[in-house]
């Protein structure tokens, strides 16, 4: 027995909500109950609501659309490739996203928000497209291939980049806060192109749901059941482009919460397809919102990246998972 779908959304809304609540609220400076009131009936015009409207909420939305993004896409991974413990970075997004921003500051001089947005973007498409030509295989990729092409492609990537930043210390001191995967930065220049690709990923990856379902039973026989095999996996592959190289770009590497997300919201609801993406969208926003406020909040006033949060809180999550599948079977 399980779940209907639409109450493990709305508990997935819920939990976004209280996410961002707290988000908004706590910090070095909290927000007091009769100041969210002032904020709520006057608007803009104390320090409160500085805070808050000017600060905290571009944070929240960009927290909320990054890990968003990196659930969904995660979710389409895992799908797509019928692996579970797909996970975006396993089609070399992240390592490809990282090389592109060290190459475009390094060899072109490139610097800024929205530079470094569409440059990550495009690495991050580079890399899945070299690991689809490495994988591909007539009727579509493998998806032990794919993971091993992902490997491959990531490991090369990463050797380049390294490399390259090795040689000019300096053009790496530009990455090494985006690497670790942080919220921090200039919110409101890279939440429109973050916006673009988020929209796009999404409605991509919704009409794509009810193939993912069938593709899920096997390639065989999803095309006997009138799926186009080869065409419903590229397209999966360009909707995690969109989604987590959009989101990459923005805030960088965050481990775990493409991977955690879709087993999250597969606990909370055995649903197909048409929910699960969007369910797991909702609990990858609430859990990347939830480490910014903790990693804002556990050493003031310094503050820990939210990858560093996600990473220490993801872990416990998967070995905790991971006992109950073992124990399950």
């Amino acid at each position: 027995m399980t779940r209907a779908p639409p109450l493990a959304i709305v508990f997935g809304a819920l939990l976004l909500l209280a996410a961002s609540l707290a988000a908004l609220t706590l910090g070095l400076r909290p927000i007091a109950a009769g100041e969210w009131l002032a904020i709520l009936r006057d608007g803009r015009g104390s320090e409160a609501a500085e805070i808050v409207l000017g600060l905290r909420l571009p944070r929240v939305l960009l927290g909320a659309m990054v890990g968003s993004a990196l659930g969904l896409a995660g979710a389409v991974v895992q799908m797509a490739t019928r692996n579970p413990l797909g996970d975006p970075g396993l089609l070399g997004i992240n390592a490809g996203a990282s090389l592109a921003l060290i190459l475009g500051s390094d060899l072109v001089g490139l610097a800024g928000p929205q530079a470094a947005t569409w440059l990550a973007a495009c690495g991050a498409a580079g890399a899945v497209l070299a690991v689809q030509a490495l994988a591909g295989a007539r009727g579509g990729a493998d998806p032990i291939r794919l993971t091993l092409a992902g490997v491959a492609v990531t490991a090369l990537c990463i050797g380049i980049g390294q490399a390259i930043a090795l040689a000019d210390p300096e053009r790496f001191d530009l990455v090494r806060n985006w690497r670790v995967g942080a919220l921090s930065g200039a919110a409101d220049a890279v939440l429109p192109s973050l916006t673009a690709a988020w929209l796009a990923g999404t409605l991509l990856a919704l009409a794509l749901a009810p193939r993912l379902d069938l593709l899920a039973l096997g390639d065989d026989r999803a095309a006997s059941l009138g799926v186009a095999v080869r065409p419903t996996r590229l397209g999966s592959l360009l909707a995690v482009v969109l989604l987590a190289g959009g989101a990459v770009a923005a805030a960088g590497p965050i481990a775990f919460i493409g991977l955690a997300a879709p087993h999250i919201a597969r606990r909370l609801g055995g649903i197909g397809a048409v929910a699960h993406l969007p369910l797991s969208g909702l609990i990858g926003a609430a859990l990347v919102v939830s480490a910014d406020t903790l990693g804002r909040i556990a050493t003031p006033p310094a503050e820990v990246p939210v990858g560093v949060v996600a990473g220490l809180l993801g872990a416990p999550i998967l070995i905790l998972l991971a006992r109950r599948r073992s124990a399950a079977a």
